[in-house]
């Protein structure tokens, strides 16, 4: 193991509450960017990636669950946490083409050639660009929360698309959006803890406070990772679609009632992808993960049986 990454001295009391004896370790992922991570337990690998306003830290009581029978891998994504923030310096950078390849070499650092992989919101966006792109190294598919980038842009309509207003901000061109940003960090990102969450209690105060600082510290890395979904992302998920490409692992969808407030059919627009599907949904709000472990945790041990 490498040793400790220092960022981490202020989240790892909230993550220990929940998964004790995990390690923070900071490894290599792609073009020389380092991610950092909490690994621990035992087993077959699963790799947990966090969404928006978050860290790898809203996995604690996941990890804690899966930790008895799986070597369990929570990396802060490139921009986010404690892991490196590249400056933006062209679209690739932060495409989740490259994220995924960061995924993919975290995971073989820790000797580890095939993993499960699911990926919460932006997290769930890098998990379906590495399904879609390393099937030889992701053995099940988990999803919590989102459709596919090009998916998500084809379904937000009218009235109801306000609810996805931050993806229209950060999708402008580099310089507005990271300044309306960081001139009110704390009100912006607070707010999406709030409007999301179905029961605000499961991310407690220390919690609030450790995503807020660090999405307050990412700003501009957070931006370009939303802007690269505006752009390049939709390229590569548009040239698979015309490929007729296809996850080719058994995935399991968990996620809010989205098609009916959106007036989509969303477990149809996953089984376009996914033709190994168990779509579920849930009454957890966004945070699910947080909000209810239990029903995550099985979830995943679900997937992973099949």
């Amino acid at each position: 193991m490498t040793p400790a990454v220092p960022d981490f001295d202020r989240a790892a009391p909230g993550f220990d509450r929940a998964a004790p004896g995990f390690d923070r370790v900071r490894l290599p992922g792609a073009d020389g960017v380092e991610l950092a991570a909490a690994v621990g337990g035992s087993g077959s690998p699963v790799v947990l990636l966090h969404g928006f306003p978050q860290t790898h830290l809203m996995w604690r009581h996941v990890a804690g669950l899966l930790a008895g029978e799986h070597t369990v891998i929570c990396p802060d994504l490139r921009g986010y946490g404690a892991s490196d923030k590249p400056a933006a310096t062209g679209p690739e950078v932060y495409a989740k083409r490259t994220m995924a390849a960061d995924v993919v070499a975290l995971a073989a650092a820790l000797g580890h050639e095939r993993f499960a992989l699911v990926g919460h919101d932006r997290g769930a966006l890098v998990a379906f660009r590495a399904g879609l792109d390393h099937p030889e190294a992701v053995t099940h598919l988990g999803v919590l929360d989102v459709v596919p980038t090009l998916d998500m842009w084809n379904v937000l309509h009218g009235v109801p698309a306000a609810v996805g207003y931050h993806l229209f901000l950060m999708a402008q061109p580099p310089g507005l959006p990271e300044t309306m940003i960081a001139n009110s960090a704390d009100a912006f990102f607070g707010s999406f803890l709030d409007a999301w969450a179905g029961d605000p209690a499961a991310v407690p105060a220390d919690v609030r406070a450790e995503y807020l600082r660090a999405s307050a510290a990412a700003v501009p890395s957070i931006v370009a990772d939303y802007r690269a979904s505006a752009g390049i992302d939709v390229v590569h998920d548009q040239a698979d679609l015309d490929a007729g490409s296809q996850l080719a692992m058994p995935v399991t969808v968990v996620q809010q009632d989205w098609g009916a407030r959106l007036g989509y059919d969303a477990a149809g627009v996953w089984r376009a992808w996914a033709p190994d599907l168990d779509h579920r949904l849930t009454r957890a709000g966004h945070f699910m993960a947080e909000e209810a472990p239990a029903e995550i945790a099985a979830a995943i041990r679900d997937l992973l049986a099949r």
